[in-house]
């Protein structure tokens, strides 16, 4: 759990050092090209993922806002063998959009229905 906790943290500094939530298509090339390991992961590796992300959104010295929470997580997972999706949508009225992250078509760490708020423009 703690190796995963200084992973997020990192990711987190990552993502903030390298001008991400600045420059979304190079946010998204890099997402997209993040493949999913070949490791077989147990059935509790989303559940310790997400607790580790919550926690480092906790202690990281800025505001963690969505699109790098929901980047991050989806790189982790993938990261531990998980086969995970950022997805990114938006509402008409008022205006809003919203990154999650999703497994076998689930959002996880995420509001139970943020799938019927958001109208999905992007998966990857």
């Amino acid at each position: 759990m703690r190796f995963l906790f200084l992973k997020a943290l990192i990711g987190f500094l990552a993502f903030d050092l390298m001008g991400l939530g600045r420059n979304f298509a190079r946010m998204h090339k890099l997402v997209r090209g993040w493949k999913a390991a070949s490791v077989s992961s147990p059935a509790e590796t989303v559940d310790q993922v997400c607790k580790a992300i919550n926690y480092a959104s906790v202690c990281y010295p800025k505001r963690v806002l969505c699109l790098q929470r929901s980047a991050v997580t989806t790189c982790l997972l993938r990261t531990c063998g998980v086969d995970a999706q950022i997805v990114m949508g938006a509402q008409k009225c008022p205006f809003k959009a919203h990154a999650w992250t999703e497994v076998d078509g689930h959002a996880i760490n995420e509001r139970a229905d943020v799938q019927s708020i958001y109208g999905v423009w992007e998966r990857c």
